[in-house]
C-alpha cells in the first residue's frame, strides 16, 4: 500500500533541491542511492558529455519475481527556472511554492512516485515482472536527455512516462513533434541622430516580418511561437543585427513541413522586401508519436485506472516529452497524467490526492501486467 506521508515527505524533499537543466548532479546522486537501496542495479549513461551537462540519464533495473512484460517507468530529473530555494507550502490538500519559484511537480511527482512504487513492491512482496526505471536529464528545453541516451540500455517491452498535467487516469497517446527556427536579420548600422538615413534598422525589418508569421494555435494539431528576440546595441545606433528564436509544433508531419516552409518563406521574402540579409536555420528537436488506443500499453493503463475507479481519459497532447524518443526507439510508451497544474510558472501546484493517486495507478499498472501475463 502506498505510504502517503512517506511519499509526500520525499516529494517535498526533492522539490527543495535545485535541479536546473544540465545541472542535475545532486538529485541524481540521491536518487541513485535510493534505487540501489531498493535492490536495483543502476547505470548512468554518457549523455552528460554529449549535452555539456554534469549528469547522464539514470537507467535502473529491478529483477521481477514472476513472469510479465518488462515495463519501463520514466520521469525526468530537471526543472525549468526558477527552481532554486523552492519553499513548498501544503494548504488544504494543495501543494504549491511560496510564489517566488516554480514548485517542481514537473517532474518530481514522477520521480517520487516511482520510488514509492518500488518501496511498496519490496515491502509487501508484490508479484511483479522485470522493471526498468529511467530517470532522464535535460528534458526541459528540447528533451535532450532522452534524445542523446544510450539506447542499448533499454530492454523494456512497454513504457509509461509520468509527466503531464491532468488527473491520474489521463493517458496521452499522441503528441507533436517540434522544430526550432533560428533567424538572423542583418541590416546596416548608422548614427541614429546624425545620419539615420544611412542605416537600415534590423529591428524594424524583423518586426515587419514577424507580423506575417503564424502565431499561437495554427490549427487543431499545430502551434507556432516566437520565443526570443535579441538585437541592437544602443538607442543612438541604428540596429544592425537581430536574432529571433522560434518554434513550431504539430502532431502531423505533413502539416509541420508546410508550416516550416511558410515560416522560412516569410523571413526570406522579408529580407528581400526590407533590403536586409536574412539567415534561417531549422533544427528538428523531435518527431511526433501516435499510439493506437487499443494497443497493449494503453489498455493496460486504462484497465489499471478502472480498477481504481479513476476516470479514464485517452487524449492527444500539445506538448512533447521523453515519450517522443522512447516511442522512436521502438518501445510503445504512453504519457500518464499525474496532476501537475500551471506547469512552467510560479503558480504551479498539485493536489495531494493526485500525488498519491499517480503512485497508486503506477503500482496498479505493474500489478495488472502480471494479471494479463498469467
Amino acid at each position: 500500500m502506498i505510504n502517503e506521508k512517506r511519499l509526500l515527505d520525499e516529494f517535498l524533499e526533492f522539490v527543495k533541491i535545485r535541479c536546473s537543466t544540465r545541472q542535475e548532479r545532486k538529485i541524481a546522486d540521491i536518487v541513485t542511492r535510493r534505487l540501489i537501496e531498493l535492490g536495483c542495479t543502476v547505470q548512468e549513461d554518457d549523455t552528460a558529455k554529449k549535452i555539456n551537462g554534469d549528469t547522464g540519464n539514470l537507467v535502473a533495473y529491478l529483477k521481477g519475481n514472476v513472469k510479465a512484460p518488462v515495463l519501463m517507468l520514466t520521469a525526468h530529473l530537471d526543472c525549468v527556472e526558477p527552481c532554486e530555494n523552492v519553499r513548498p507550502q501544503v494548504t488544504d490538500g494543495i501543494i504549491r511554492s511560496d510564489g517566488s519559484t516554480i514548485l517542481g511537480a514537473d517532474d518530481k511527482v514522477g520521480v517520487a512516485g516511482i520510488l514509492e512504487v518500488l518501496r511498496v513492491l519490496k515491502e509487501d512482496n508484490v508479484p511483479h515482472g522485470d522493471l526498468q526505471i529511467v530517470f532522464t536529464v535535460a528534458e526541459e528545453g528540447g528533451v535532450n536527455g532522452s534524445k542523446n541516451m544510450d539506447k542499448s540500455l533499454l530492454k523494456a517491452e512497454l513504457g509509461y512516462t509520468l509527466d503531464t498535467h491532468g488527473a491520474p487516469g489521463k493517458i496521452v497517446v499522441k503528441a507533436p513533434g517540434q522544430n526550432k527556427i533560428f533567424v538572423k536579420v542583418k541590416g546596416k548600422a548608422a548614427h541614429a541622430g546624425i545620419a539615420p538615413e544611412k542605416g537600415n534598422n534590423a529591428i524594424i525589418a524583423a518586426a515587419k516580418m514577424l507580423t506575417k508569421i503564424p502565431q499561437g494555435r495554427v490549427d487543431e494539431e499545430s502551434t507556432c511561437n516566437v520565443g526570443v528576440i535579441r538585437g541592437g546595441r544602443a538607442t543612438n545606433i541604428v540596429a544592425e543585427m537581430v536574432e529571433i528564436d522560434c518554434e513550431a509544433r504539430s502532431r502531423n508531419k505533413a502539416k509541420m513541413e508546410i508550416l516550416i516552409d511558410k515560416i522560412c518563406h516569410v523571413f526570406e521574402q522579408g529580407g528581400i522586401e526590407t533590403g536586409t540579409q536574412v539567415e534561417v536555420k531549422v533544427k528538428k528537436s523531435y518527431d511526433p508519436y501516435e499510439i493506437a488506443e487499443d494497443s497493449a500499453v494503453v489498455q493496460l493503463a486504462a484497465q489499471a485506472a478502472r480498477e481504481m475507479d479513476l476516470t479514464v481519459s485517452i487524449e492527444e497532447s500539445g506538448g512533447g516529452s521523453d515519450a517522443n524518443f522512447f516511442n522512436s526507439y521502438g518501445i510503445p510508451c504512453a504519457v500518464l497524467g499525474v496532476g501537475m497544474a500551471n506547469g512552467h510558472t510560479v503558480d504551479e501546484f498539485i493536489k495531494e490526492e493526485d500525488l498519491y493517486n499517480a503512485a497508486r495507478l503506477t503500482l496498479q499498472i505493474v500489478k495488472e501486467a502480471v494479471v494479463k501475463a498469467n
